[in-house]
């Protein structure tokens, strides 16, 4: 196979499933901030942090407001690299000069999804089924791909793509989720401040041990948005039956070896797609060095401190994997 057709194929699953996710994020946020009460503030800003383009976003405005029409047009429809209308027009043109190698229906989807959102760019009542569109239009190029591609080479390229980009999403969504619903190690649980009739007030501050802390209830609506943002809630909900809580949630996220969006899920594809190309050494090597650093890690205590840390050095593995896949073969 040609570099060149494996690099276009790589970044076609890797926009694909960009354009999933982002449209994903939107769609759970907006019904979060349905579901919390007004005085619970949660914004639309964690959004862009997310996806990594708070650069992009303030570069020409850095007092630009971060409030929901801006953001959600920013991530659906301005020409920026992080926006679906890009992912989507960049999954286009990496296979428009390679799509002999995929099947005729699998171009023709990925077309038409392009066409679609690029004509349907939706107002606030249109949202949920623009968004809903991308979502199934992108899981039904996966399927195609899965049930009419030969399973050779260029198929593994697909699932590299597809499972890189989506280990390095559900690692920003936890690092950048995550950041204001975990305790810092030291600190007392608190309840959050409440308005009342005009008027700020604290509750009382909670000790107790860490086995009998109480959890703010608005707290575990937003870990059901993170499992949420990633379909995770009902496959989460069989294996722990319990209330839904950070700890728990976190190690579902990273460590399960099951489901499909979990990092360990992930890194566990990607060396079995790599193991049957050629030159895998050094990208194998890098899979490894992840996975003992995940599978060894103690997510409880992560919880209380250093989960940022952590999530920080997963982030750059996942980025010098992608730059050992580059290399090995698509400089040639």
């Amino acid at each position: 196979m040609l570099s060149r057709v494996a690099q276009n194929i790589y970044w076609m699953a890797r926009y694909i499933e960009r354009a999933e996710d982002t449209a994903r994020l939107i769609n759970v946020n907006t019904n979060l901030l349905l579901d919390l009460p007004r005085n619970i503030t949660f914004g639309w800003l964690p959004l862009i942090f997310i996806i990594g383009a708070e650069h992009e976003y303030f570069e020409k405005d850095p007092n630009r407001l971060a409030d929901e029409n801006t953001v959600v047009k920013f991530l659906i429809g301005d020409k920026n690299p992080s926006s679906i209308i890009t992912s989507l027009a960049c999954a286009r043109e990496n296979l428009r000069t390679t799509r002999d190698v995929v099947p005729q229906e699998a171009w023709e989807q990925i077309n038409s999804l392009y066409i679609y959102a690029r004509d349907h760019v939706p107002s606030r009542r249109g949202r949920y089924e623009f968004l809903r569109r991308v979502i199934q239009g992108a899981q039904q190029i996966n399927g195609m791909l899965a049930g009419a591609m030969t399973h050779s080479a260029a198929y593994d390229f697909v699932r590299v793509g597809r499972f890189l980009e989506r280990a390095d999403m559900t690692t920003r969504i936890l690092d950048v989720r995550s950041a204001n619903l975990l305790p810092r190690a030291g600190e007392p649980t608190t309840l959050k401040q409440e308005q009342t009739q005009g008027k700020t007030k604290s509750s009382q501050t909670q000790i107790a041990a860490p086995a009998q802390e109480e959890q703010n209830p608005f707290e575990s609506i937003q870990w059901m948005s993170v499992l949420k943002s990633l379909s995770a809630y009902q496959m989460y909900r069989q294996q722990v039956r319990l209330r839904v809580g950070g700890p728990d949630v976190l190690k579902f996220l990273l460590q399960d070896q099951s489901f499909p969006r979990a990092v360990s899920f992930c890194l566990k594809e990607l060396e079995t797609c790599l193991k049957d190309l050629p030159g895998n050494t050094a990208s194998l090597r890098a899979i490894a060095a992840l996975k003992q650093r995940l599978n060894t890690a103690a997510i409880p205590e992560l919880a209380r401190e250093g989960l940022h840390e952590f999530i920080d050095e997963l982030q750059i593995g996942l980025g010098e994997l992608h730059d050992q896949i580059a290399a090995s073969y698509f400089t040639h």
